[in-house]
């Protein structure tokens, strides 16, 4: 980990936990150095709620990681989701003293600072601030407000919120596994760097990350991100419709799902039957395939609706805010046979399976480019991509210290921002130290 160019994204999902290496190439692509994945315990949907068993997934996952890659980890890029996760619109505004003077960074700095300090519910902390458009002294749809005149700047944020506990479970956990914490980016948001191209965040996308305990969506319209939600349903649930429907183990409804698991009924007959061992020596229990179907896709409707609801919420109906690029799924609950179909026959909107193989080296392992990858691909992207900006920078800029301010920033048209983040991880640190 001497190599300041080797990032460690950690993905701690309800039904796994990834660690993965990577380092750029020499094209800019992606290397993927090594993988470790384990089985998920202590996490239930996307929220710690055992310490100790998550701990020791972590050491697990980081551990197959070290020995496939034959290097030490010692810090981690680390993903955050669940149902805790919210977000809302808000409008704030500075008057400057001065409006013979250009706006410069330090205005834009103050007026997110300031959504920083919005009053939210007991226990929530802002996570995220994100700048959507700007009006300067009454412009509106103003890009980007630095270096014009104006005495007064206004601007609509996504802001997106969560648990402080829950925030603060995760960073022990990385803490107790023996781990440094380098950053934190909404799982979204990583998925969303490893499977979206530019046009498609110009053109107007929703991102549909199907993972084991939720499904997190992310808008982006004009580039930007616009809309944030996370619904507490993933594939567990429909796990779980398959064992009580057939009256089968859990092990047994997962292989289910995965090797004969269609969301179409119409594609299986009733004829095709599968036959399930009896525990303990008991009759072997048979399940039609169109059964297994229909419980799947009853449970997938309902996930897909919700989804829906949230895009049309966000105002998808409207002609300026349509989604031209339509819907992209990844995640593992995404390789469910027919999904895509599903999709599009409810929302009635274009659909693809986003494959994180975009940004990655031509000779990767064809494993680590499937959908189950997302968000650890985008994590490690993330991490490389803050690097390259902390080498790029004057050390003798008179910004401040480029190693504490330029990772894990949010980058609003070009122009970089320090994200809260940072910020948090810097409290979040001394924090952790405190409670030692």
């Amino acid at each position: 980990m001497e190599n300041n160019k080797i990032a460690v994204g950690l993905d701690i999902g309800t039904t796994k936990i990834v660690a993965m290496i990577g380092r750029n190439n020499e094209y800019g692509k992606m290397e993927i150095l090594g993988i470790g994945k384990s089985k998920s315990h202590g996490v239930h949907r996307g929220v710690v709620n055992n310490i100790t068993q998550t701990i020791q997934s972590i050491q697990q996952a980081v551990q197959d990681a070290e020995t496939s890659s034959g290097m030490k980890i010692t810090e981690v890029i680390v993903g955050i989701a669940g149902q805790h996760i919210r977000s809302l619109q808000h409008s704030d505004y500075i008057t400057r003293s001065n409006s013979d003077e250009v706006i410069n960074e330090e205005d834009i700095d103050r007026l997110c600072d300031q959504v920083h300090k919005l009053v939210m519910l007991p226990g929530e902390e802002i996570i995220h601030v994100l700048p959507q458009d700007f009006k300067v002294d009454g412009q509106s749809e103003v890009k980007e407000p630095v270096g014009m005149y104006g005495g007064r700047v206004e601007a609509n944020f996504h802001v997106v919120v969560g648990q402080v506990s829950s925030i603060r479970n995760i960073g022990r956990c990385i803490k107790s596994a023996g781990l440094e914490l380098s950053g934190i980016t909404l799982e979204p948001m990583a998925s969303a760097n490893a499977v979206l191209g530019q046009e498609e965040k110009e053109a107007g996308v929703a991102l549909l990350d199907i993972g084991g305990g939720t499904t997190d969506l992310a808008i982006f319209k004009d580039g930007i991100i616009r809309h944030t939600a996370v619904i507490p349903f993933g594939g567990n649930v429909i796990t779980e419709d398959i064992k009580e429907g057939c009256s089968i183990i859990e092990k047994q409804a997962e292989l289910l799902k995965i090797k004969f698991g269609s969301a179409w009924p119409g594609e299986n007959k009733d004829n095709e039957i599968v036959s399930i061992p009896g525990l303990r020596g008991r009759d072997p229990k048979e399940i039609t395939l169109k059964n297994l179907s229909k419980i799947i896709h009853a449970r997938v409707v309902e996930i897909i609706e919700q989804v829906y609801l949230e895009i049309k919420n966000y105002g998808h109906e409207e002609q300026k805010k349509k989604l031209i690029a339509g819907i992209v799924l990844t995640g593992g609950g995404s390789q469910l046979q027919h999904l895509k179909q599903l999709v599009e026959y409810i929302t009635g909107m274009d659909t693809r399976i986003g494959y994180p193989n975009e940004h990655l080296a031509g000779d990767t392992d064809p494993e680590a480019k499937s959908p189950l990858y997302a968000t650890a691909v985008g994590l490690v992207l993330n991490s490389l991509s803050n690097q390259v900006k902390v080498i790029d920078t004057d050390p003798n800029d008179k910004m401040g210290s480029t190693s504490e301010t330029e990772s894990g920033k949010i980058i609003h048209n070009s122009v970089e921002r320090r994200g809260f983040f940072d910020k948090w991880a810097e409290k979040f640190k001394e924090f952790l130290d405190k409670a030692e």
